[in-house]
């Protein structure tokens, strides 16, 4: 579909999130990829940071072998880095990371070490850059997920509802709540881009009740719209039961029992997307190598559903669902926030 060559409105585009992220001249500045990167997007970085008159060096790792008795696909946690120490000190002293591994390092465990030594990280989803340039920078975006992010940090409760059957419960409290709009200025954070959601990683035992996916929602570990809906019950966190008929439970029976991991069943994370730029339909649009489905994550008014590894309730797994469910109305202690999947305008 696309001609993976270099284009000089997509080195403007990895300008224009670069200097968003308040890289100057002179800067030493790190690009982290793995041998199986896409490496349009490599070059792509590296030629926006000279532009810019910073110092780029590269950290090229190999692709480690998968242990797990799956593919692995969208995690947010990529095990290129595999610990050696050498490469997260460099990451930690260069002040500003470009990480274009597969996975990124948003759930990555040497991420800590790195933000902690007082680098910041951007996060380059894997996806064409068509895509990252209709997603670039936006002023309006920032200051509503900004918004929405204290809106949801001050809230004790979310509840998810919709007409497919939904009825979800989730304790927010002492929840940890990030807000990403598609770069970070400041040391010691980390964003990604594409951006603009808002996501929390509740404590244990805090999600209950009934999630039904219907037709049309996304799984995008598979990079599927889903054709038959699929109910979830949701107890202390686990998902306990997978009712369906069709292709689509039977796919999350099989690659959930695969892992042989009870955490693989576990909440991750949940949230919802805030840009409007995002297209729903975008993933009819890529072929399955040109996309990661960071856009559909993004969508306006989705509730981002997540299971697998949440390190703020202790979890840790690599099995990992991705699921933006579309139409539903959520409310944080009573106040809605998306109504029938549309984004509701209160984040003032």
């Amino acid at each position: 579909m696309f001609a993976d060559r270099i284009e000089g409105k997509w080195i403007d585009a990895f300008c224009e999130i670069f200097e968003r992220c308040a890289v100057k001249r002179g800067d030493a500045t790190a690009i982290l990829s793995e041998t199986q990167s896409r490496q349009l997007n490599v070059h792509l970085a590296e030629l926006a940071l000279l532009r810019l008159g910073a110092r780029p060096f590269h950290i090229v790792v190999p692709t480690p072998r998968n242990p797990h008795p799956v593919p692995v696909r969208s995690t947010g946690a990529s095990e290129a880095i595999g610990g050696l120490q050498p490469v997260i000190a460099a990451l930690g002293q260069a002040g500003f990371v470009v990480d274009c591994t597969l996975e990124g390092l948003m759930h990555a465990p040497e991420t800590p070490a790195i933000l902690k030594a007082g680098a910041r990280i951007l996060v380059i989803s894997n996806e064409h850059p068509e895509a990252l340039e209709r997603l670039r920078p936006d002023d309006e975006l920032e200051k509503r997920v900004r918004a929405a992010t204290k809106m949801v940090r001050a809230a004790k409760r979310m509840t998810v509802t919709s007409t497919a059957g939904t009825k979800l419960d989730v304790d927010l409290a002492g929840a940890s709540t990030v807000g990403v709009w598609g770069w970070t200025d400041r040391a010691g954070t980390l964003a990604h881009w594409p951006g603009g959601l808002v996501v929390s990683f509740p404590k244990q035992a805090s999600v209950n009740g009934t999630l039904v996916l219907d037709r049309g929602d996304v799984n995008l570990t598979f990079k599927r719209y889903l054709e038959s809906p699929v109910k979830l019950t949701l107890e202390a966190d686990y998902v306990t039961r997978i009712e369906g008929e069709g292709t689509d439970a039977e796919l999350m029976r099989s690659y959930l029992a695969a892992w042989g991991d009870k955490e693989a069943y576990a909440v991750s994370h949940v949230g919802f997307g805030m840009n409007e730029k995002a297209r729903y339909e975008a993933l009819t649009l890529y072929g399955q190598r040109d996309t990661n489905g960071t856009e559909l994550r993004a969508v306006a008014g989705n509730f981002l559903f997540s299971t697998g590894a949440n390190e703020f309730a202790g979890r840790y797994t690599a099995g990992h669902f991705d699921i933006p469910v579309m139409r539903t109305t959520i409310a944080l202690d009573g106040v809605e926030v998306v109504r029938a999947g549309v984004l509701q305008n209160v984040f003032g």
